[in-house]
């Protein structure tokens, strides 16, 4: 039984996301092969090749995979992938947007959102926003599964696992790469900030999220928002945590203004510690939250920054 995983990079260096897909596969057990997708990437292979239980990893470097299109990413995991028991990848929206393809072109289901291995055909993962919990079995010769990083630690590093290239090198034609626009900060990612500080609908519009950005420096955190704050037009939707933004689970998570919608709670939930600020004593966020205030955001906020 060997299992694929694609690894998510920036051509330079391996996403946090990839070592914690790693460690849901050594929970699967056998052979783990990681896929190095990319153009010039060398040093993402090399970083892959460090990390522990990774028997061996591929390097797929040509200038059809650069940009990562779904299209062709696809084609060369399903042509590699007919020799595997398990194709993983990270439940991101990398992995989101090509595993799907994958899937429907093997002719089998996906799991998706995997937040824990029962067996090697036997996975856990949420269902309806995160309010219940399901256990599914897959009968299908090759698993297709996107893992949810946020519920594994990420594995160790000082493994030297060989590098194979691989000489395939498909462009499908189907989808061309125009542009991007990438947002750029001084923060942490959002995904992998250890604090995180989020704004909701009580921000009241978006200068007022000004009030998050001290606090955030002085803790080193990420700013991040709800949904209702983004739709809004509040803040950039980069920003949004949740169901349909970004599943995040820090040390320490932040709660300003956020009443605590479902799809908002499923996506920090799994914090480590979550402090709620809000006026409204009956908000939903107060009860998944380890510390809370019942207070005027605008008075407690500056009352925060000063005291840290």
């Amino acid at each position: 039984m060997a299992i694929l995983i694609i690894a998510e990079h920036n051509q330079q260096a391996l996403k946090a996301d990839t070592a914690k897909t790693v460690a849901a596969a050594a929970k699967i057990g056998g052979d783990i092969h990681l896929l190095v997708a990319g153009f010039q990437c060398a040093a993402a292979a090399a970083e892959a090749a460090t990390l522990a239980g990774v028997t061996k990893v591929l390097l797929a470097d040509a200038v059809c995979y650069q940009h990562q299109l779904a299209e062709n990413v696809a084609a060369l995991v399903v042509e590699l992938g007919r020799d595997y028991s398990h194709i993983l990848a990270a439940a991101t929206t990398h992995g989101k947007n090509f595993l799907p393809r994958v899937a429907a072109l093997l002719d089998v289901a996906q799991i998706s959102d995997v937040i824990a291995v029962e067996s090697a055909d036997t996975f856990v993962r949420p269902i309806y926003a995160g309010n219940a919990i399901a256990t599914v079995q897959s009968a299908d010769a090759i698993k297709v599964l996107t893992v949810r990083s946020s519920a594994f630690d990420a594995v160790a590093t000082g493994n030297a696992a060989p590098i194979a290239a691989v000489a395939q090198a498909t462009d499908a034609g189907l989808s061309l790469f125009v542009s991007e626009e990438l947002t750029k900060s001084e923060r942490p990612e959002l995904t992998a900030a250890k604090i995180i500080i989020s704004g909701g609908r009580g921000m009241q519009n978006g200068d007022n999220f000004k009030l998050l950005e001290g606090i955030a420096d002085k803790l080193n955190a990420a700013i991040g928002a709800s949904r209702a704050a983004v739709d809004a037009g509040f803040v950039p939707n980069d920003m949004q945590v949740g169901q349909t933004g970004k599943i995040v689970a820090p040390d320490l998570y932040i709660a300003v203004g956020i009443s605590g919608a479902i799809q908002h709670l499923a996506g920090m939930k799994d914090s480590k510690v979550i402090v709620a600020i809000n006026k409204d004593a009956e908000a939903p966020i107060f009860q998944v939250a380890d510390y809370g205030l019942v207070a005027d955001l605008f008075v407690a906020l500056p009352e925060l920054e000063a005291k840290l």
